[in-house]
């Protein structure tokens, strides 16, 4: 893996971790139960992401 590349990854899951972020502010500031559940939704896709690109990096290091 290039430099170039390691750091994309980098890069995306810098902006994973932002959303993450986002999302559960945002969950502590709704009250509506649909908004809460789609945001609760978006969080755990956001999640499972950020885990894929840590796995992909990680498993790449170890090559």
């Amino acid at each position: 893996m290039t430099q170039k590349e390691l750091s994309y990854l980098e890069d995306a899951i810098g902006h994973e971790d932002n959303i993450i972020k986002i999302c559960e502010q945002t969950i502590n500031c709704l009250e509506d139960k649909k908004l809460i559940n789609f945001m609760e939704n978006e969080l755990e896709n956001h999640n499972a992401i950020r885990k894929d690109l840590m796995e992909f990096m990680e498993g790449k290091a170890n090559e």
